[in-house]
């Protein structure tokens, strides 16, 4: 497929309803990566899919940013062969976040405690690590670092989509207890008009911070992912977003229950704070076809734009 390459700049401070398996191939395909294979380059480097395209009016000036005065320093991962990147697919999302004060930076660097130590909060999406994403993303040297340096009082978003991205990320996720299914989750009774739905009317979304927000204007009620995985974390986590009971994961083959699993979990670890979502597009905000169909933070009627904030905040330890 043709690629259109934009230019990488540097960040300074300052609808009808779709069968769940007919979705699960579309999304994937059009949101993030084929479903069992990368069919471009893993970093994608500022390059973007003619048909999958930013969406050019989306919103990411935040009227009154969280940090007016501070501006907490965020290192998004560009180091491990990333399908997002802040210059890329998740460039709406970096845009975002500065708006709302945050100091980004993207991080050509592999992990280690003198990097780490100089920034807030580190995001890492869709890692890959090699043209071969059934292999770790990362060494075993950069986890313990991340681990560290999470204990010491950092703050990590790990966002892994479905295969096969949740094999290359899963050694760091289990760093803090967190198991990823490494699959692709189907949830029949969870099916919006654009992805799966997690709701606070049907008990989706659990009791956190996050959804909460600072104010009711904060507050979370609908999320929308788009195809993903699924995620299990410790006993002393939160399931951000709760599969219902009838959700399976498929993977290979084999078609394995995943009720009482999550597609965001929440988790402290020593001094730091962890999110691992199992879906990426939902802080993205894309269009994708001719009339554009919007897929992300994009979508009428979801709060995907508000969680990505409200997970900035509970990371940088604006909200407790």
């Amino acid at each position: 497929m043709r690629l259109a390459t934009t230019r990488r700049r540097p960040w300074t401070a300052g609808a009808a309803r779709f069968s769940p398996v007919a979705f699960a191939l579309a999304a994937t395909i059009a949101l993030g990566a084929p479903p069992f294979a990368v069919a471009q380059k893993p970093a994608d480097n500022g390059e973007e899919d003619i048909g999958q395209r930013a969406d050019p009016n989306f919103r990411t000036k935040v009227e009154a940013p969280a940090y007016a005065s501070e501006h907490p320093q965020v290192l998004i991962d560009e180091a491990h062969h990333n399908y997002h990147t802040a210059s890329g697919r998740y460039k709406v999302f970096a845009d975002l976040i500065s708006s709302d004060g945050y100091h980004v930076e993207p991080s050509t660097e592999a992990f280690t405690k003198e990097r780490l130590d100089k920034c807030a909060v580190l995001v890492i999406a869709n890692a890959t690590g090699s043209p071969d994403p059934s292999k770790p993303a990362f060494t075993e040297a950069e986890c313990q670092a991340v681990r560290e340096w999470v204990e010491g009082g950092g703050a990590l978003l790990l966002i892994t989509d479905h295969q096969p991205f949740g094999a290359a990320a899963a050694s760091l996720a289990r760093q803090f207890g967190v198991d990823m299914s490494k699959g692709v989750t189907e949830d029949p009774q969870n099916v919006g008009k654009r992805g799966l739905l997690f709701s606070r009317a049907a008990g989706q979304l659990g009791p956190h911070p996050i959804m909460e927000g600072r104010n009711p204007a904060e507050r979370i009620n609908r999320v929308l992912t788009f195809t993903g995985q699924s995620l299990k974390g410790p006993a002393d986590s939160v399931a951000l977003l709760k599969f219902s009971d009838t959700a399976v994961d498929h993977i290979g083959r084999q078609v394995v229950p995943a009720a009482g699993r999550a597609q965001g979990v929440a988790l402290t670890k020593g001094k730091g704070r962890v999110v691992v979502l199992g879906e990426a597009a939902q802080l993205s905000a894309q269009v994708v076809g001719d009339p554009p169909i919007p897929m992300g933070m994009n979508v009428p009627g979801a709060d995907n734009r508000q969680m990505a904030l409200n997970i900035m905040h509970w990371l940088s330890g604006l909200t407790d």
